[in-house]
C-alpha cells in the first residue's frame, strides 16, 4: 500500500526498522482505506464513513476487515480513538462541496485529516512523551497544507476549494476551468499556503527530538521530502494549473543524506501555542 500510494512515506519507512515500519504500514492502510472511500465514486459514501466512525466508537457495530485490523492495532499500541473519529469527521466534510472561508477553518480541517494521523503515528513510533503530540499535529498540518497547494486543480475538479475565501474568493468551478482572472490570485494564495506550512514544518522539526532515536531519522526524511514538494512548486512560480509536482529519486536521496545533520541532539522548547490557537478542543491539542 505504501509503495503504491505513499511513495514519500514508503521511502522514509526503510529507516524505521521492521517492527515500526510494519505498524506504520498498518496505520497507513486504514487511513488510505477511508480516504479512498471519501474520494471515490461509490454510492452512499457519507453513510459508509458514518458507519465506520460508529464502529470505531462501538466495536459491537459491524465493521469491515480494515476497521477490525485498525482496532486491533489501536488496542496494541494505545492509539486514541478520538483521533481516528476526528479523521473520519474530516473525511465526512469532504462529502459536500468544499469552500473554506478563512485560515482558522483551513487549519481545523488540516488537523482533522492529517494532524490526527500525527497523533496516531506517535503511538506507532513508541513515543513516550505526551507533549510530542503537539509537534506531531504540526507535521500533519504542514503536510496537508502542502497537499492542498499541490492539488489545487485536482481538488477544484472535485468541487473542493480549500484556499480560504479571505485569500482568494473564487469558486471551485472557476479554478477548475483555470480562468485567466484567477490564475495570479490563486498563485498568490498558493504561496500563502506554503508559507503557512513552513511555520508548522519548523515546529515539527523541533519536536522530532522527542521521538525514539530510531524513528527520528525516518520522520525527518518524511518531513523534508514532503516539504520539498512545496519547494519544487515554488520553482514553478506557483503555477498550480500545470498539475501536481513530484520529488525525484535523486532529490530524495540528497535530502535523506542532508537529514543526518538533523540528528544532532537539541533541547526541545515548549510548543508555540499560537500555532494551535484555532484548534481548541480538538484531539491532542493543549495536552501536556
Amino acid at each position: 500500500v505504501l509503495a503504491k500510494h505513499g511513495k514519500s512515506f514508503y521511502w522514509a519507512s526503510f529507516f524505521l526498522g521492521k517492527e515500526m515500519a510494519e505498524r506504520a504500514a498498518r496505520l497507513y492502510e486504514f487511513c488510505r482505506f477511508v480516504d479512498d472511500i471519501a474520494d471515490g465514486d461509490l454510492p452512499h459514501r457519507h453513510e459508509t464513513l458514518e458507519d465506520i466512525s460508529q464502529s470505531l466508537i462501538n466495536p459491537q457495530v459491524a465493521a469491515g476487515s480494515e476497521v477490525t485490523a485498525f482496532l486491533e492495532l489501536a488496542n496494541e499500541i494505545n492509539i486514541p480513538i478520538n483521533a481516528a473519529t476526528e479523521l473520519l469527521d474530516g473525511m465526512l466534510l469532504d462529502q459536500q462541496p468544499t469552500a473554506v472561508d478563512d485560515e482558522a477553518e483551513l487549519l481545523r480541517y488540516c488537523h482533522a485529516v492529517a494532524g490526527t494521523v500525527g497523533i496516531m503515528m506517535c503511538r506507532v513510533l513508541n513515543c513516550q512523551h505526551l507533549r510530542a503530540d503537539q509537534f506531531a499535529i504540526d507535521l500533519g498540518i504542514a503536510m496537508q497544507l502542502t497537499n492542498i497547494a499541490r492539488d489545487i486543480l485536482e481538488d477544484a475538479n472535485m468541487g473542493r476549494r480549500y484556499i480560504p475565501a479571505s485569500w482568494a474568493n473564487y469558486s471551485a468551478n472557476e479554478i477548475a476551468k483555470t480562468e485567466s482572472h484567477c490564475l495570479k490570485p490563486v498563485s498568490e494564495a498558493t504561496e500563502k499556503l506554503l508559507n503557512l506550512a513552513e511555520k508548522y514544518y519548523r515546529s515539527a522539526l523541533l519536536g522530532i527530538q522527542l521521538l525514539p532515536f530510531r524513528a527520528r531519522f525516518s520522520i525527518t526524511v518524511a518531513l523534508r521530502i514532503y516539504r520539498q514538494i512545496g519547494i519544487v512548486l515554488k520553482r514553478r512560480n506557483y503555477a498550480w494549473w500545470k498539475g501536481r509536482v513530484i520529488v525525484g529519486k535523486a532529490e530524495k536521496l540528497l535530502i535523506s543524506l542532508y537529514c543526518l545533520i538533523d540528528l544532532r541532539p537539541k533541547k526541545v522548547p515548549q510548543h508555540h501555542s499560537a500555532l494551535h490557537q484555532s484548534l481548541e478542543g480538538l484531539a491532542g491539542v493543549n495536552e501536556k
